[in-house]
């Protein structure tokens, strides 16, 4: 095993910094959109292009936002979203330093559009505690699509099985293993030293023909 890849939204980050509730659970109160309306006008209808790039972000909430928000601004939404929807998990990103000192790759792996993915990296500073990110917007794909996985695998020059991803969706870690990768289902339950285990993995241990840490 040479590298990690790591989801974000449920399980680096973990939904609002104040409790950790989903970042819409005050959207109506604090913003007066309702939830409902953002997801008939954007979500169901935008999202999938959004997401694997094909459309950007704010040239598809922005016109939605005129329909079913018009006192509010695009800029002032995609704020809000970002902000709410950044509580870091400080315990697993020691963990995984820790098998970055052990000689392991850590990487995002992680359905993103391009301005939050921005965010992730420099906002909140993710770039600082990973090796690299590949996420949907700038593939053309995500997860659980089989295009995901080997569109890593072919940017990386690892084997499938030299890779290991961690993901509390089960669909995503079910592709990743028909891909021919390690996977592991997160739930946040377990030390991230504990659940590695069972793939022979301690960051306790260096691994001496580890790669340079960045591709």
């Amino acid at each position: 095993m040479r590298a990690l890849m790591v989801d974000v939204d449920g399980v680096l980050v973990r939904g609002r910094p104040s409790d950790g509730s989903i970042w819409s659970s005050r959207l109506e109160s604090d913003l007066g959109l309702s939830v409902s309306d953002l997801n008939r006008a954007f979500f169901a209808p935008h999202w999938h292009d959004v997401i694997i790039g094909r459309i950007g972000l704010s040239e598809a909430l922005a016109p939605a936002l005129k329909t079913i928000a018009p006192h509010l601004r695009c800029d002032e939404l995609i704020a809000y979203w970002f902000e709410n929807d950044s509580r870091l998990d400080l315990a697993l990103l020691d963990a995984l330093a820790d098998c970055r000192a052990a000689g392991l790759r850590v990487c995002l792996a992680t359905n993103q559009e391009h301005l939050r993915a921005g965010y992730l990296m420099d906002e909140i500073g993710l770039a600082t505690h990973v090796d690299g990110m590949f996420y949907s917007a700038a593939m053309g794909c995500k997860k659980p699509d089989l295009a995901f996985f080997t569109s890593i695998v072919s940017q990386t020059g690892l084997a499938p099985g030299e890779i290991l991803l961690i993901d509390d969706m089960q669909g995503n870690v079910d592709a990743a293993r028909t891909a021919g990768w390690h996977a592991l289902h997160w739930d946040g339950r377990r030390a991230l030293q504990d659940a590695l285990a069972p793939f022979g993995l301690s960051p306790r241990f260096t691994n001496p023909s580890a790669a340079p840490a960045r591709w």
